[in-house]
């Protein structure tokens, strides 16, 4: 199962967390998982594309980690936007995604 771990402060997204494997299918053809790494991905390039050091992000080898999220408007509405959009995820495939 994929987990992602979403840390707020003050209702502003700090960091986000997605580890694990969805075992949707196998390697090559698990559509969870290659729907949650175009989300988290589409987002974090549109972030940095508007402005360079609006986040940080560390992709290790089980797990992709966005830290240091700026606080500007736009920045906050992406990452709940992809937030949203993991969630969908979720609920269409609760045995291959965890958000919490």
């Amino acid at each position: 199962m994929i987990k992602v771990t979403i840390k707020e402060n003050n209702n502003l997204f700090e960091k986000v967390i997605m580890d694990g494997h969805a075992l949707y299918d196998d390697f090559g053809k698990d559509i969870v998982c290659a729907a949650a790494s175009s989300i988290v991905t589409t987002t974090v390039n549109g972030i940095l594309s508007l402005k360079e050091d609006s986040l940080t992000y560390e992709y290790m080898e089980d797990s992709f980690v966005i830290d240091n999220i700026s606080n500007d408007e736009t920045t906050q509405k992406l990452i709940g936007n992809m937030v949203s959009l993991l969630r969908e995820l979720q609920e269409n495939y609760p045995k291959n995604i965890n958000v919490k």
